[in-house]
């Protein structure tokens, strides 16, 4: 599915539909980052002493290309989602991964858990 001209997600295993993420959404994922260019992994939170992560959906507290991708998404989906440097990291890039400047982006997330706002 297309998401927008910078980002694309491929459900790689399909999730409950009835439990889909919503604006404000809190949502739990397991995460594999990596530069699209040469796959290089920079992030998992499958890693040793990571765990899984936990953001507001669609407000803004992370990339532009997480809060469009995850929009689609529901409870135990897979995905992959790519996107433009200007839905990552943009001008600036985030050194202290090894992200450089309008670097690409793939993520595979998985959603673990989604609690939905009073």
């Amino acid at each position: 599915a297309v998401v927008s001209t910078q980002s694309t997600g491929e459900i790689v295993e399909a999730g409950d539909p009835s439990c889909p993420v919503r604006i404000g959404s809190n949502v739990t994922v397991h995460c594999v980052g990596s530069l699209t260019s040469g796959m290089k992994k920079f992030w998992s939170t499958k890693d040793p002493g990571q765990q899984p992560f936990t953001f507001r959906a669609g407000v803004g507290q992370v990339i532009a290309g997480w809060d469009e991708g995850c929009m689609t998404m529901c409870k135990g989906e897979r995905a992959k989602i790519s996107m433009s440097g200007d839905k990552g990291y943009g001008p600036n890039g985030f050194q202290a991964w090894g992200i450089p400047p309008n670097a690409g982006l793939t993520f595979e997330l998985t959603i673990i858990d989604i609690k939905h706002e009073q």
